[in-house]
């Protein structure tokens, strides 16, 4: 299913749910069981900040062919926390979680969203204006948090998601105040989010961002989706570079600048945790996760997935 809907300011919930036939309960916009099952809700607080809750799956792939039409002078930076939630589905369904990262740029940027079938989505997504960011987080000197709050140029950041932002996900699945304090509480529940978020992204290394062109993000988010499908093979800058169409040091710069890891480092880490996946999920064995994933030795797999992951595979398959 293909939807077409443009953001006027205001997200894109309230048309992708008529797009789609959803059932609208008070702030709650069901999925019919004719898609899938779950909800989306949100809540807006003025034109500073706005909040949407996807909690659902679907029963077939839809992409949503998104056109952002920003009134003059808003700014808006939208923050995607993907693959926050558990699963509340029975596993005999047999969903794919979605990818857990936190995903960072600004919403004046038109693009298509896919959303695969059998896959769920527990995420929460955030967008904030330029000033209310300022307001909260102005005071930070960090390259990556000056580049959020003051870039005008394009802008991607990309960032692991922590435990702390776990913890907060949970609180909003599992509130408990009176109905009265909601609109506060989810507001106060956003701004740790964001708190969280800001808090990672200072931890890099304070290296010089660049902007960067809409073709130089798809670039480097190609590269990123040929690592991931890739695991069993290390990869070789020079080639990436050259199906980029770019040098290698701006590869490895603007590689860097949006994952806050090199491009060795990024495939290293995804490997281990597509390693911790295989081990828990799908219960393969120690030698069968390593061969899978390109290793010869098994002993250097045990000790590179003890570096990423602190402890070494046969003990987390049975932690």
């Amino acid at each position: 299913m293909k939807i077409s809907v443009t953001d006027e300011g205001s997200g894109i919930m309230v048309k992708f749910a008529h797009a789609i036939g959803a059932v609208v309960r008070g702030r709650y916009i069901y999925i019919p069981e004719s898609k899938g099952a779950g909800y989306l809700t949100g809540f807006s607080w003025g034109n500073d900040l706005r909040m949407m809750i996807r909690n659902y799956h679907l029963n077939e792939d839809v992409f949503v062919e998104r056109t952002n039409v920003m009134a003059e002078g808003q700014e808006d930076v939208i923050f995607l926390l993907s693959g926050i939630f558990p699963s509340p589905v029975p596993s005999e369904k047999q969903l794919s979680p979605e990818r857990a990262y936190v995903f960072i740029c600004m919403q004046a940027v038109s693009s298509i969203l896919e959303m695969p079938s059998n896959t769920f989505f527990g995420s929460v997504t955030i967008a904030a204006t330029r000033p209310y960011l300022r307001q909260l987080f102005g005071n930070i000197q960090h390259p990556v948090v000056e580049s959020i709050l003051e870039a005008r140029d394009g802008f991607v950041f990309e960032t692991s998601i922590s435990p702390e932002i776990i913890k907060v996900a949970s609180d909003f699945l599992h509130q408990t105040v009176p109905e009265s304090l909601e609109n506060h509480y989810y507001k106060l529940k956003c701004e740790e989010l964001l708190c969280y978020i800001f808090a990672l992204l200072v931890q890099r290394e304070a290296l010089p961002t660049s902007s960067m062109h809409i073709d130089d993000i798809k670039a480097i988010y190609a590269i990123k989706l040929r690592l991931q499908a890739h695991l069993h093979e290390p990869p070789h800058i020079a080639a990436l570079a050259r199906d980029a169409g770019m040098s290698e040091p701006k590869l490895r710069k603007l590689f860097k600048q949006t994952f806050g890891k090199g491009v060795f480092d990024y495939y290293q880490t995804s490997r281990m945790q597509e390693a911790a996946r295989l081990l828990k999920e799908k219960r393969l064995t120690v030698s069968e996760v390593g061969y899978q994933l390109g290793f010869t030795n098994l002993s250097h797999f045990s000790r590179v997935f003890a570096q990423h992951i602190g402890m070494k595979p046969k003990k987390y398959l049975t932690s």
